[in-house]
């Protein structure tokens, strides 16, 4: 029975479903956006809110938190110099969920969970370089 169970299983066990979590996470930060069911991108999205307010933080404990939670140095570095500068003003609500509608295999329900004004970090990287 599931009473009072608050975390998802999604049909993993502990260290499956972590690792498919910061495997998402870090394919979210990399591409600014995935297609994924509904289910892992509300578990993703809590992953994700929480490392862009911890690297808003910009301390050094931080970021080793975010590196823990990521587990790629180059997603923390992203993460730290062009995604966090957008969101400095921001006080949450840092993706978004669209629903896609279904999965023909099997019926899931499909969405894309994106990074909400990433048209701003799109802009900033052409003129950096």
């Amino acid at each position: 029975m599931r009473h009072r169970s608050k975390i998802a299983k999604l049909g993993r066990e502990k260290q499956k479903r972590d690792a498919m979590l910061k495997s998402l996470v870090v394919s979210l930060f990399t591409h600014h956006s995935i297609k994924t069911t509904n289910e892992k991108a509300k578990r993703v999205r809590l992953l994700a809110e929480k490392i862009i307010t911890l690297s808003k933080k910009g301390d050094l404990h931080s970021r080793r938190l975010v590196y823990s939670l990521t587990g790629d140095k180059k997603t923390v570095k992203k993460v730290w110099d062009e995604i966090a500068a957008v969101y400095k003003n921001r006080n949450g609500g840092y993706t978004r969920i669209l629903n896609l509608g279904q999965r023909k295999g099997d019926g899931a329900n499909i969405c894309m969970l994106e990074l909400v004004d990433m048209e701003k970090v799109m802009r900033r990287k052409p003129k950096e370089e």
